[in-house]
């Protein structure tokens, strides 16, 4: 048992290097992956030789960014592509033609029985094998039987022992939730609350015959 979670925690440490390495290794324009920002969430832009407009902007609560320059461009709710051609739009008031990318960055709690609980901002090919990587692996106590993720205000457990990867393999999205769950103890959750059960009956018994 002890060999099978070593094995998987294994191989989430390494899905977690493959997602660092393909962001340091992606160039050109960002492909649309159909993410929709939500206030909170960030815009990582990255304008060709030009630092000044470049950086990882937040999305404010009116669904803008919050930036001097790009204030006035509305990104939450829509698609990558619309929000491209906007701030494109915006960056064509400077230069004849921006070169630039686009990168959304969505925010995501990773919680419970990880070693770094955090609220994170993962782009949207992460999964939550990966998130859960990204924010350290499981701790001793983990189990990745029993993941919860809350989506949209709907729990759902997510399995990530399973064979065929369909629970590693769900991506992330603005707002999700990702709990890893306690392993039960049946000493402390059965054993031990049974005997003191127990030993309270006696103690009660044993009083009552004395009277």
């Amino acid at each position: 048992m002890r060999l099978r979670w070593f094995v998987l925690a294994a191989a989430l440490a390494m899905a977690a290097r493959q997602v660092e390495a393909q962001s340091s290794s992606r160039s050109g324009v960002a492909s649309d992956s159909g993410a929709v920002l939500q206030p909170g969430d960030q815009l990582r832009l990255t304008v060709w030789r030009k630092p000044e407009y470049s950086g990882d902007f937040i999305v404010a609560g009116d669904g803008t960014l919050r930036h001097p320059l790009f204030q006035e461009v509305r990104v939450a709710g829509v698609s990558l592509a619309t929000v491209r051609e906007r701030v494109g739009g915006v960056l064509k008031r400077y230069e004849e033609s921006p070169t630039f990318v686009l990168e959304p960055l969505l925010r995501v709690a990773v919680t419970g029985e990880v070693r770094t609980p955090n609220l994170y901002a993962f782009t949207p090919e992460v999964t939550v094998a990966q998130a859960i990587a990204l924010a350290g692996g499981i701790n001793e106590r983990g189990r990745l039987n029993n993941v919860q993720l809350t989506r949209g205000g709907r729990r759902t457990g997510v399995d990530l022992t399973r064979v065929d990867g369909r629970g590693a393999l769900t991506t992330v999205r603005s707002g999700d939730q990702i709990a890893v769950t306690r392993q039960r103890n049946v000493l402390t959750e059965f054993i031990l609350p049974l005997a003191s059960l127990v030993a309270a009956v006696g103690t009660i018994i044993q009083l009552y015959r004395t009277r």
